[in-house]
Protein backbone atom coordinates (compact mmCIF):
# COMPACT_ATOMS: atom_id res chain seq x y z
CA UNK A 1 0.00 0.00 0.00
CA UNK A 2 1.40 3.54 -0.88
CA UNK A 3 1.55 6.78 1.68
CA UNK A 4 -1.03 8.96 1.69
CA UNK A 5 0.66 12.28 2.19
CA UNK A 6 -0.55 15.77 2.59
CA UNK A 7 0.67 19.15 4.37
CA UNK A 8 -0.55 17.41 7.43
CA UNK A 9 1.79 14.28 7.18
CA UNK A 10 2.49 10.51 6.09
CA UNK A 11 0.83 8.20 7.88
CA UNK A 12 0.55 4.20 7.17
CA UNK A 13 -2.70 2.41 8.63
CA UNK A 14 -1.52 0.93 11.85
CA UNK A 15 1.31 2.58 12.45
CA UNK A 16 -0.11 4.59 15.21
CA UNK A 17 -1.32 7.88 14.35
CA UNK A 18 -4.31 6.70 13.27
CA UNK A 19 -6.00 4.40 10.45
CA UNK A 20 -5.71 6.88 7.94
CA UNK A 21 -4.14 10.24 6.85
CA UNK A 22 -7.72 12.05 7.80
CA UNK A 23 -6.91 11.21 11.68
CA UNK A 24 -3.77 13.20 11.86
CA UNK A 25 -4.55 17.42 12.02
CA UNK A 26 -3.28 19.94 13.83
CA UNK A 27 -3.79 19.53 18.07
CA UNK A 28 -3.09 22.49 20.35
CA UNK A 29 -2.82 20.95 24.04
CA UNK A 30 -2.29 22.79 27.68
CA UNK A 31 0.31 21.50 29.73
CA UNK A 32 -1.37 22.47 33.04
CA UNK A 33 -4.77 19.98 31.78
CA UNK A 34 -2.67 16.75 31.10
CA UNK A 35 -2.14 14.12 33.40
CA UNK A 36 1.08 13.89 35.36
CA UNK A 37 2.77 10.37 35.28
CA UNK A 38 6.21 9.59 36.99
CA UNK A 39 8.76 7.41 38.14
CA UNK A 40 7.93 7.62 41.90
CA UNK A 41 10.49 10.45 43.29
CA UNK A 42 12.73 10.12 40.16
CA UNK A 43 10.96 12.35 37.24
CA UNK A 44 7.44 13.73 36.39
CA UNK A 45 6.14 14.46 33.00
CA UNK A 46 2.93 14.96 30.97
CA UNK A 47 2.90 13.99 27.09
CA UNK A 48 1.98 17.16 24.94
CA UNK A 49 1.63 14.65 22.08
CA UNK A 50 1.59 11.42 21.08
CA UNK A 51 0.12 9.65 18.83
CA UNK A 52 -1.83 7.12 20.95
CA UNK A 53 -3.30 10.24 22.82
CA UNK A 54 -3.48 13.11 20.06
CA UNK A 55 -3.99 13.03 16.33
CA UNK A 56 -0.57 13.23 15.76
CA UNK A 57 2.48 11.04 13.79
CA UNK A 58 6.10 11.45 13.49
CA UNK A 59 6.78 13.05 16.82
CA UNK A 60 6.29 12.62 20.78
CA UNK A 61 6.83 15.65 23.01
CA UNK A 62 6.45 16.01 26.46
CA UNK A 63 7.75 18.44 29.51
CA UNK A 64 9.59 16.43 32.41
CA UNK A 65 10.08 17.89 36.16
CA UNK A 66 13.07 17.05 38.19
CA UNK A 67 12.71 18.07 42.14
CA UNK A 68 15.72 19.51 43.93
CA UNK A 69 17.42 16.21 45.33
CA UNK A 70 15.85 13.98 43.17
CA UNK A 71 17.56 10.73 43.65
CA UNK A 72 18.97 9.50 40.31
CA UNK A 73 19.57 5.50 41.72
CA UNK A 74 18.20 3.30 38.52
CA UNK A 75 17.86 6.18 36.46
CA UNK A 76 20.06 5.41 34.14
CA UNK A 77 18.38 4.27 30.83
CA UNK A 78 18.50 3.74 27.30
CA UNK A 79 16.17 3.07 24.29
CA UNK A 80 16.32 2.70 20.38
CA UNK A 81 14.72 6.01 19.68
CA UNK A 82 17.06 9.30 19.54
CA UNK A 83 16.36 11.91 22.17
CA UNK A 84 16.61 15.98 22.26
CA UNK A 85 16.41 18.04 25.48
CA UNK A 86 15.15 21.51 26.00
CA UNK A 87 16.10 22.62 29.33
CA UNK A 88 13.28 25.10 30.29
CA UNK A 89 14.21 26.43 34.18
CA UNK A 90 16.17 25.07 36.65
CA UNK A 91 20.13 23.48 36.64
CA UNK A 92 21.30 20.17 36.60
CA UNK A 93 23.46 17.44 34.39
CA UNK A 94 22.91 14.92 32.10
CA UNK A 95 24.63 12.18 31.74
CA UNK A 96 25.88 10.49 28.46
CA UNK A 97 27.42 7.76 28.06
CA UNK A 98 29.38 7.96 31.12
CA UNK A 99 30.51 11.69 30.80
CA UNK A 100 28.28 14.32 32.76
CA UNK A 101 27.70 17.84 31.62
CA UNK A 102 25.99 20.65 33.18
CA UNK A 103 22.97 21.92 32.13
CA UNK A 104 20.85 24.84 32.22
CA UNK A 105 17.92 26.91 30.77
CA UNK A 106 18.22 27.36 27.55
CA UNK A 107 20.48 24.07 27.19
CA UNK A 108 19.62 21.67 24.17
CA UNK A 109 20.92 17.89 23.81
CA UNK A 110 20.52 15.66 21.80
CA UNK A 111 20.93 11.93 22.77
CA UNK A 112 21.38 9.25 19.54
CA UNK A 113 19.59 6.24 20.46
CA UNK A 114 21.13 3.66 21.93
CA UNK A 115 23.42 5.77 24.29
CA UNK A 116 23.02 4.90 28.60
CA UNK A 117 21.73 8.60 29.57
CA UNK A 118 20.23 10.76 32.85
CA UNK A 119 19.51 14.15 34.06
CA UNK A 120 19.83 14.93 37.29
CA UNK A 121 19.21 17.97 39.34
CA UNK A 122 21.88 19.70 40.99
CA UNK A 123 20.22 23.08 41.59
CA UNK A 124 17.93 24.02 44.03
CA UNK A 125 14.83 24.84 41.84
CA UNK A 126 12.90 22.09 39.99
CA UNK A 127 14.85 20.64 36.51
CA UNK A 128 11.99 21.63 34.08
CA UNK A 129 12.78 20.45 30.12
CA UNK A 130 11.15 19.27 26.86
CA UNK A 131 11.48 15.98 25.78
CA UNK A 132 10.85 15.20 22.11
CA UNK A 133 11.45 11.55 20.25
CA UNK A 134 10.78 10.99 16.34
CA UNK A 135 8.09 8.34 17.19
CA UNK A 136 4.70 8.09 16.65
CA UNK A 137 3.46 7.24 20.06
CA UNK A 138 5.44 7.02 23.52
CA UNK A 139 4.37 3.76 23.88
CA UNK A 140 7.17 3.34 21.08
CA UNK A 141 10.08 3.77 23.29
CA UNK A 142 10.98 0.68 25.11
CA UNK A 143 13.35 1.82 28.51
CA UNK A 144 16.03 -0.14 29.55
CA UNK A 145 17.42 0.16 32.63
CA UNK A 146 20.86 -2.03 32.84
CA UNK A 147 21.28 -1.28 37.04
CA UNK A 148 17.86 -2.22 37.74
Amino acid sequence: MENDCTVAGCNQPGDGGGDTVDDIRTHLAHERELEVEGWGDIVSWRTLVSGDRTPTAGLTAGTAEIQPGATVDGALHHHAPHELYYFLSGRGHVHLDGVEQPVEAGSVVFVPGGTPHFVRNSGDEVLRLLYVFPVDSFGDVEYVFPDR
